[in-house]
């Protein structure tokens, strides 16, 4: 076995060896294989030569992070053809070339300028051409190489995290996983040992450890206390090189905090606890508190409390806080100075959640002694009985006892006690109260009717100390009084037919009567019905009372008429069973009507026998459809007027109105030839060529065309019209718009002949006016000036 890593060691040293020199010599460049061509024969045995490969260089590597004063040297590039005379120019192109790598391009000779990083850029890949330098012909075509650049140790390992944090519980094995760092190496994974990264533990022992090539982060110590120390501060480092001395590293901070379990049980800090408590307190009011310590947290520090053991289970009870964790102890019951002073009680603490993996560490529970001593108060007084209930009857007369309250202070002093009633619960003031021996009486008469139950409450105060009081309700209920007489039941109304003398009775009542009584059912029923005394014996009705508190009315004999009698009112006295019996007298009405074979009521109105002596029915309809008639006619009539349009003459002399304007200014008549000059119809302007234009300003002065002379009288209208037309439709100040031409020329040899009455004297024709006559008064005054020539004559 030693041999064989004496031979493993060995092999691992001479390869190291030789990859160190083979670097150097690329390094150098002193290695340049060669690619000569050889020669094959041809066909007639020519010899054929193979051209040579242009090129001889090797693959490149520079060193990252050089920091010398001088450009590093990458390599050398050569080719064959060049003889060193100078001739041949060297070219570089492709990644950086000019900037990062130049190139001698007489030598071939390529230079580094500038530091690189491998972790920004592995390679570089370029391409080299030779050519002439004169003509920069090229003398062999471009070829690519490449450049890489050679990692070396210059980034330590980084954490993905400056800190982490990370919670184990406590009390953890040996080995309990808690978390995994990882670290990471920028250098080169495959070159070297630059990215090989080895863990270990700075700070955190012996508490924690953490595994060599994994990171993770384990305990190793056995029986962590939270309660002891919770937190813990680790440092861990990562090296690369294997962890070996050169190495770059890095560190990251772990916090680690212990989770709580449930190894602890509450424990009480004392054994006894003291209390006290007042007699006076109320059930619900608290006594104190106590409380047992749990060094645990969260759930696992959950404390209930019970009362298991005590003389005062019955009077005292606890509840748990389960925000403060503390026992409320509270008072269940009254506790009495005078009775009990002292009481003790055993409390129980215990954890609401436990862990069976500490079940062996001890009972998770702890007992402690509550004292509680009662205090003497100054108490209330306090009433014999809750309630009290009196009785009173009504109608009892002002001062009659009703009954008696009765209080008493229950400490040791016995104060005197003053009552008084509650005057919110008797507003009407029915009841006063001896203060000093609590008899309660009345102020005035009560009536059951009105109010059966009355409700008050008194109160007992000590004498010496008023604000120490007691309060009790006291119900009073009003005995009855048989004071009130029963009455109908309702409004009865009662209904006879009247019939013949030799008509058969019917045994069927007219009505049924019932009553109603006011007072209690001991002085109400039985009710009694009967008729007066004084008309015990009347011939028309009689009441049968039926003992069930109802009574029927019968009539006693047949042959009621409503011409007689329609109405008939029956007294009936109703008497009730009461101490003594109250009876009143009411009134019953019975009416006669009138019924149809089978009994039915048709109608019960005297009216009716009233109208044979008169008209009969038919009669009466007969009067009312005339009276209806005459109405429709009537009113016809009328709006048939209303639709008639007014006569157009009327003949009031008073509805002449007004309307005629009277002028001075007289004309020559028919007979004035002079006054009125036709040649003003055929437009006097147009005799000299102008036609003014009223409705705008002209722009310019309009010259008429020559040859549009006004016509003659002699000219036809039509041929004047035209000549107008046109002078309107060349006139440049015309509006775009129709006019209306207006012309009083009718014309020669008009078939309607003139309109005007100015050539009316040289006509032979003359007018009749005579119908004027008849047109009514309003054209009477034209009647007479143009009436009928003999009786102008005559009258002349």
């Amino acid at each position: 076995m030693k041999e064989h890593y004496c031979l493993q060691a060995a092999l691992v040293c001479l390869g190291m060896l030789c990859h160190s020199q083979a670097l150097t010599t690329e390094r150098r460049g002193h290695l340049r294989p060669s690619f000569h061509g050889h020669h094959e024969k041809g066909k007639e045995g020519q010899v054929l030569q193979r051209s040579k490969r242009g090129w001889v260089w090797n693959q490149f590597f520079v060193i990252e992070e050089y920091t010398g004063p001088d450009p590093v040297l990458v390599g050398r590039l050569h080719s064959d053809i060049d003889s060193g005379d100078g001739n041949i120019k060297y070219i570089l192109s492709g990644e950086g070339a000019g900037t990062i790598f130049v190139i001698d391009d007489k030598s071939g000779n390529i230079h580094a300028t500038k530091t690189l990083d491998r972790e920004e850029r592995a390679q570089y890949t370029l391409m080299a051409q030779a050519v002439d330098r004169d003509t920069n012909r090229p003398l062999e075509p471009p070829s690519e190489f490449i450049v890489k650049v050679q990692d070396i140790n210059d980034n330590p390992p980084e954490f993905l995290h400056e800190t982490y944090h990370a919670n184990v519980p406590e009390r953890s094995n040996v080995g309990t996983s808690v978390i995994q760092v990882t670290a990471s190496d920028a250098d080169d994974p495959t070159y070297g040992n630059s990215a090989k990264l080895v863990y270990s533990i700075l700070e955190g022992q012996p508490y924690f450890s953490v595994e060599a090539q994994t990171g993770i982060i384990r305990t190793a110590l056995p029986n962590m206390d939270r309660e002891a120390k919770e937190e813990y501060h680790v440092v861990i480092q990562a090296k690369d090189m294997g962890g070996h001395m050169g190495g770059l590293s890095g560190t990251t901070k772990v916090t680690i905090t212990l989770t709580d379990v449930n190894d602890n049980p509450p424990k009480f800090p004392q054994s006894v606890y003291q209390m006290s408590v007042s007699e006076a307190a109320v059930p619900g009011e608290e006594v104190g508190r106590v409380k047992a310590k749990d060094p645990d947290i969260g759930e696992n520090g959950l404390v209930t409390y019970n009362i298991v053991d005590g003389d005062g289970m019955d009077l005292f009870e606890i509840t748990t806080d389960y925000e403060t964790q503390e026992g409320v102890v509270k008072l269940k019951k009254p506790v009495d100075f005078e009775t009990k002073r002292a009481y003790s009680l055993k409390v129980e603490a215990a954890n609401v959640h436990i862990d069976p993996k500490f079940i062996s560490n001890g009972p998770f529970k702890d007992t402690v002694t509550v004292k509680i001593a009662v205090e003497d108060a100054d108490e209330p007084p306090m009433f014999l009985a809750p309630s009290y209930i009196h009785e009173v009857q009504e109608n009892a007369a002002a001062g009659t006892v009703v009954g008696r309250v009765h209080a008493k202070d229950p400490d040791a002093a016995n104060s005197p006690i003053r009552y008084s009633i509650d005057r919110h619960t008797d507003l009407d003031r029915f009841f006063t109260i001896n203060p000093e021996d609590g008899f309660i009486k009345t102020t005035k008469p009560l009536d059951r009717e009105e109010t059966a139950w009355l409700n008050i409450s008194v109160f007992a105060a000590e004498i010496h100390n008023r604000h120490q009081e007691a309060k009790v309700p006291v119900a009073i209920r009003v005995l009855d009084v048989n004071d009130n007489a029963p009455k109908f039941a309702a409004p009865y109304e009662g209904f006879i037919c009247e019939s013949d003398q030799t008509k058969p009775l019917s045994n069927q009542p007219i009505v049924t009567i019932s009553a109603d009584d006011k007072d209690d059912t001991a002085n109400g029923p039985r009710f009694i019905f009967s008729l007066p005394p004084e008309i015990i014996h009347n011939p028309n009705f009689t009441v049968r009372d039926n003992r069930d508190n109802t009574a029927g009315v019968y009539a006693r004999r047949g042959g009621f008429s409503r011409q007689k009698q329609d109405l008939y009112l029956l007294p009936i006295v109703i008497s009730d069973g009461g101490i003594p019996p109250m009876s009143s007298t009411n009134t019953l009405t019975i009416k006669v009507c009138g019924c149809d074979v089978h009994g039915a009521l048709l109608s019960c109105n005297a009216e009716a026998y009233i109208l044979n002596a008169g008209l009969s029915t038919g009669a009466l309809i007969a009067i009312l459809a005339c009276i209806v008639i005459l109405l429709v006619i009537v009113v016809l009539f009328v709006t048939l007027r209303r639709q008639k349009k007014e006569p157009l003459i009327v003949f009031e002399e008073e509805d002449v109105r007004e309307n005629i304007i009277t002028y001075d200014d007289e004309g020559g008549g028919e007979e004035d030839t002079e006054a009125f000059d036709i040649a003003t119809l055929q437009n006097p302007d147009g005799i000299n060529g102008f036609i003014p234009r009223k409705d705008i300003k002209p722009e310019y002065q309009y010259m008429p065309r020559p040859g549009l002379r006004p016509a003659p009288n002699s000219v036809d209208v039509d041929d004047f019209i035209n000549t107008r037309i046109q002078e309107a439709d060349n006139d440049p100040t015309a509006p775009p718009y129709d006019s209306i031409q207006i012309y009083g020329y009718e014309g020669r040899g008009s078939v309607a002949g003139s309109l005007s009455s100015l050539e009316s004297a040289t006509t032979d024709s003359d007018l009749d006016y005579d119908y004027l006559q008849n047109w009514g008064p309003r054209f009477k005054k034209l009647a007479d000036l143009y009436g009928s020539k003999d009786t102008f004559d005559d009258d002349s």
